[in-house]
Formats: structure tokens, sequence, C-alpha cells
């Protein structure tokens, strides 16, 4: 049994002390199959007036927060331990109706899926459904799971991943022309893909580790910060994982924290403070994976 440890730190730091806003938090994931949640922490300096706590309308925790007290720099440092049971690719089980294109989803999943089927970006001259239907046609058969494992390894091998530091995702059509981008950028390219073929997408944000490490004795098992991938609707599988920036397909080495139709309604951390436009010194982020 392996049991995962995740600290997330996130540093404002400004020119002098400034009045902040309402800041909205989403660090505390959800209990499923495949992740059990053991504890979690949140500590917040200066200490908050009020923490209120709600789930939005996909069901994500959400924390919002209320900071009285004006500072020059303010920390959010959130953690929790689990347990993570990501499924195989193999176990990944897709009803016979599904298991190749073309297909259609049931009257039934067609109407809960709703937006997340739909196009989200302009594409007027079907750069983005052409990129798919040709990862659909090196396929033979036209399997389903097939496909998206072909796309997810494309998208990996064909655009070269750069961090970004920018508020927000590149559209889909500027990350097929830069060829490049950042792991929100590729999860955001992808459900257009996908969504370009009739499937239902959704944006995950969450955490990567290095199973390579795990189980190397409360050692070092992945850093950095925050992580964007998507899922697709399966028919038979439910909602699959799949990371493009380092083609993983299925859960393993993900944790996820939030699920979100678009990827600006995911925000690991968003707030606003009122100050003069030279306050803001900048922004550090640390995330820590480790194992017990």
């Amino acid at each position: 049994m392996t049991i995962l440890h995740v600290r997330h730190r996130t540093t404002y730091r400004y020119r002098r002390p400034v009045q902040f806003g309402e800041h909205r938090l989403m660090s505390r994931p959800r209990d499923s199959h495949d992740l059990r949640l053991i504890d979690t922490s949140l500590s917040i300096d200066p200490a908050p007036s009020a923490v209120r706590w709600l789930h939005d309308v996909f069901g994500n925790s959400i924390a919002l927060v209320s900071i009285a007290q004006p500072c020059a720099q303010l920390v959010f440092e959130s953690g929790f331990r689990a347990e993570h049971f990501p499924a195989p690719l193999q176990a990944i089980e897709v009803e016979p109706y599904a298991a190749r294109f073309p297909f259609s989803y049931s009257a039934e999943d067609a109407v809960d899926l709703g937006r997340t089927k739909e196009r989200h970006y302009s594409d007027p001259e079907h750069r983005v459904d052409a990129w798919a239907r040709a990862q659909l046609e090196q396929v033979p058969g036209g399997s389903t799971l097939g496909v998206l494992t072909a796309m997810t390894s494309a998208i990996k091998s064909q655009f070269r991943y750069q961090a970004r530091d920018a508020v927000g995702v590149q559209s889909p059509l500027e990350t097929l022309a830069f060829g490049s981008g950042s792991c929100r950028d590729f999860a955001v390219f992808m459900m257009e893909a996908v969504r370009s073929l009739g499937l239902a997408a959704r944006f995950v944000s969450g955490y990567l580790y290095d199973e390579r490490l795990v189980g190397a004795g409360s050692g070092l098992v992945g850093l950095g910060a925050t992580h964007a991938w998507l899922q697709v609707y399966l028919p038979g599988a439910g909602w699959v994982e799949f990371d493009p920036t380092n083609a993983l397909v299925g859960g393993r080495n993900l944790i996820r924290v939030a699920v979100a139709r678009d990827a600006s309604q995911a925000a690991p951390l968003a707030g606003s403070f009122t100050g003069l436009p030279d306050d803001p010194l900048g922004m550090e982020v640390e995330v820590q994976v480790t194992t017990e």
C-alpha cells in the first residue's frame, strides 16, 4: 500500500501592504474508488477572517477565503494524504457499440453530458478538425481507445512543452500554430480535438508524480507546480484520464483534484487585491509529492 502526501504552497509578494479581495481555492480532492483521502490541511498567512467551504456546479470542493488584514505577503499552504488506485490501461473496457468510430452517445448520456460535447473555441478553417481526423485515419479500424491514445502520444511528440506563467490558456489554434504550449494548453487542445469527433471532454486540474520513485522510503516523488490534463467520457468506462503532456492514459501518475467543463473554472487559486499597479512583486508556487 502506497500513501502519497501532497504539499502545495503558493506565496504572493507585494511592494507594500495591500488589501485583499476574496480568494477561491481548489486544493481538496474528492474521495472516489481511485483515490481514498486520509486527511487534509490548510494554513493561510495572515490568518483569514473567514473561510467558507462549498461544492461548485461540478461537485468540486471550494474554499472561499476572506482576509481582512492588509499585508505585503500572502501565503496559502494546503496538503493532503491519500491512497491512489489508478486504473491500468488494460482495465478500461468500452461498450461494444462505442469501441470504434463513428458512434454516438445514448440519448440518456447525451442529455447529461451537455456542453462537455460542444466546441468552445472558434475554428473557421477546421484546422483542429483536420488534425483530429489525421490521428483517426492513422489507427486501423478506428478503435476509440486507440485513437485517443494516439492523440495523446501525438501531442507529446509533435508539440514542445513550454511552461507559461501567464493567466489563462492559449486557444487551440494558437497551440497548433506555435507548436508549443503548457500542460493546460495541451489539455484544452486535445479537448477540442476529441469534441470535433463528437466526444465529451472536461478539464482536470491536479498533481503529477513520478511513479518510478514510489516506495523509495519517504523519498521525494515529484515537485514543481500543479498539472493539467483531460477526461473523455467513454460508454462502459466512464470518464477516462488522458495526459497529452506526458502521453499518459488511465490516471497513472496523476492525482485529480478538480474537474470542469472549461479550464477557467478549474484554477487552483484565484483572487484579487487593491493597490497600485507596481505593487505585485511576483508569485511563487511549490508542489511536493512524497510517499510514506
